[in-house]
C-alpha cells in the first residue's frame, strides 16, 4: 500500500528545493561528525590537563551525568501521566512548571555571588511570568483536555518504541556532549568558551532535529487514521523518515525556531501598542502583516504534509496554513491551541528538574561550578523533555491537518466545531462591547466640547 512506502512525491519539486534539501542534509551530518571530532578532543585534553588545573572531573561529571539520566525518566513519568490523565496532565503542567522553575531560581541565589543572583532572579521572573500565563489561559483547559483526549486516544503501533529510542538517543548524544563540556572546562580559555557555545548550539539543533524527526512519523501514521481510517505503524513511518525526509526536516528544525520567536516578539509588539495612537496602531498593524506572511512560510503543521506527500517545508508549511484559512475560524482557533505552549512547559518542568538534581549537587560538593553545571542540566533537560513529548504535539497536528481537508467527515465529533462556535461568539461580545465604550466616550467628549 503507498502509506506503506516512500511517500508519495510532490507534484512540483523545484531544483533550488532539491538542492536545499541535500544542503540541510549534509549540514546535518557534517555538524555531527565535526561536533564528535571535537568532543572527543576537547575531553582527552581535558583529562590530560586536569592535574594541572582547579579542576576536578571526579567532581564535575558525577552532577551533569546524573541530571542527565534524572531527565530522561522524567521525561517518561511526564508522558505516563499524559497517557494516563491527560486532563490533570494539563492542569498539573502549568501548575508545576513555574513551581519548578522558581525553585531553580532559588537555588541559584542561594549559591551567592552577584551573578547567581542575576540569573536567578530571571529564573524567578519566567516563573512569575509562567503564572500569570496559566491563570491567563485556565478557560482553555477544557478544550484542550478533549482535543488531547481525542488524538492520542489510540496512538499507532510501536510508537512507544520510537519514544524510547528517541529519548535513548537524546540522552547518550546529551552525555558524550558533557564530557567535551567538561574538557572544555578544565582549561577554561576564551576559545574554550566558544567550543562550549558551538557544542551548545549544536546540541539544540540536533534535538530540534530528532523531534521533528518524531513529529513528521507518528504525525504522517496519525493522519492516516485521521484522514482514511487506515493504520500505519509509527516504526515503520520512523524508517522512511529517515531514510527519504531528512532535509527537509533539517530546514524546518532550523525555520520554526526563528519563526516562533519573530512571531511571539511581534505579538508582544502587538500587546503593548494597545493604544489609540495613530502611529502604534499602524505599526502594529504592520507588524501583524509580516507575523501572517511567515506563518505561511514556516510552520509545525506543515511537517505533517512533509511526512505525507514529501513536500518541502515551505511548500507543506504554505498548503497547510490555506488549508486552515479557508475554513471558517478554524486559523484562530489553531492559533490560540495551548498544545505547543503545553509541551513547552513540559520540558521546561523536565528541564528544571534536571537541573535542580545537578545544582544541588554542586551546591554540596563543588560550588565554583555550580552555576554552569546547573544552567548546562537544564538547558539538556529541557530538551530531552522536548523529545519526550514530540508524539503528543504530532498527533494534535495531524489530527488539525486531516480535519482541515475534511471537516465534514464522520471520523470527527463536534469538539473543534463548537469550539470555533464559543470563540466566536466571544470575539462578537468583545465587539459589541468595545464599539460601545467608543460610543461612550464620543458622546462624552460631544458634550464637553459643547460646554
Amino acid at each position: 500500500m503507498e502509506q506503506q512506502g516512500r511517500p508519495p512525491p510532490a507534484a512540483h519539486q523545484t531544483i533550488a528545493g532539491k538542492l536545499f534539501r541535500n544542503l540541510f542534509k549534509g549540514l546535518l551530518f557534517s555538524q555531527l561528525t565535526l561536533i564528535s571530532l571535537l568532543v572527543i578532543v576537547l575531553t582527552i585534553r581535558g583529562l590530560i590537563s586536569a592535574s594541572s588545573h582547579h579542576f576536578h572531573p571526579k567532581k564535575w561529571y558525577p552532577p551533569l551525568l546524573a541530571s542527565v539520566a534524572v531527565s530522561g525518566v522524567a521525561s517518561l513519568a511526564w508522558q505516563c501521566i499524559f497517557i494516563y490523565n491527560p486532563s490533570r496532565a494539563v492542569r498539573a503542567t502549568f501548575w508545576l512548571s513555574p513551581i519548578l522553575t522558581c525553585s531553580v531560581g532559588i537555588l541559584l541565589v542561594l549559591i551567592g555571588s552577584a551573578v547567581d543572583a542575576v540569573v536567578g532572579s530571571a529564573f524567578v521572573l519566567f516563573a512569575i511570568t509562567q503564572s500569570l500565563y496559566g491563570c491567563w489561559i485556565t478557560t482553555r483547559f477544557e478544550y484542550t483536555d478533549k482535543l488531547l483526549s481525542l488524538a492520542t486516544a489510540f496512538p499507532p503501533a510501536r510508537t512507544r518504541e520510537v519514544v524510547c529510542l528517541s529519548i535513548t538517543f537524546s540522552l547518550v548524544y546529551s552525555g558524550f556532549l558533557v564530557t567535551g563540556i567538561g574538557g572544555a572546562t578544565s582549561t577554561r580559555t576564551s576559545v574554550d568558551l566558544l567550543f562550549i557555545s558551538v557544542i551548545l548550539i549544536s546540541l539544540s539543533w540536533t534535538m530540534q532535529v530528532l523531534k521533528n524527526f518524531q513529529q513528521v512519523a507518528i504525525s504522517r501514521a496519525r493522519y492516516v487514521n485521521f484522514a482514511h481510517g487506515e493504520e500505519m505503524d509509527a516504526w515503520d513511518a520512523f524508517r522512511i523518515t529517515m531514510k527519504h525526509l531528512v532535509g527537509s526536516i533539517c530546514i524546518g528544525s532550523t525555520l520554526v525556531p526563528i519563526i516562533v520567536f519573530i512571531r511571539g516578539s511581534i505579538r508582544s509588539v502587538n500587546l503593548m501598542s494597545g493604544s489609540s495612537d495613530e502611529v502604534m496602531y499602524s505599526g502594529a498593524d504592520c507588524f501583524s502583516t509580516i507575523a501572517n506572511k511567515l506563518i505561511t512560510l514556516g510552520n509545525r503543521w506543515g511537517f505533517v504534509h512533509v511526512g505525507t506527500y514529501d513536500k518541502g517545508f515551505v511548500e507543506a508549511s504554505s498548503d497547510t496554513w490555506k488549508k486552515f484559512r479557508s475554513t471558517s475560524g478554524l486559523e484562530k482557533l489553531i492559533d490560540s491551541d495551548l498544545t505547543s505552549s503545553l509541551c513547552f512547559l513540559s520540558a521546561v518542568s523536565v528541564g528544571a528538574v534536571s537541573s535542580l538534581t545537578a545544582g544541588i549537587w554542586m551546591l554540596l560538593t563543588h560550588k565554583d561550578y555550580a552555576l554552569e553545571v546547573t544552567l548546562y542540566a537544564f538547558i539538556i533537560g529541557y530538551f530531552v523533555g522536548r523529545v519526550g513529548l514530540a508524539w503528543l504535539q504530532a498527533c494534535v497536528l495531524a489530527y488539525y491537518v486531516a480535519y482541515s481537508e475534511d471537516p465534514q467527515s464522520m471520523r470527527f465529533d463536534g469538539t473543534i466545531p463548537n469550539r470555533i462556535q464559543r470563540l466566536q461568539m466571544l470575539s462578537a461580545h468583545r465587539d459589541n462591547r468595545e464599539h460601545e465604550v467608543g460610543r461612550e466616550i464620543e458622546e462624552d467628549s460631544t458634550r464637553y466640547n459643547n460646554c
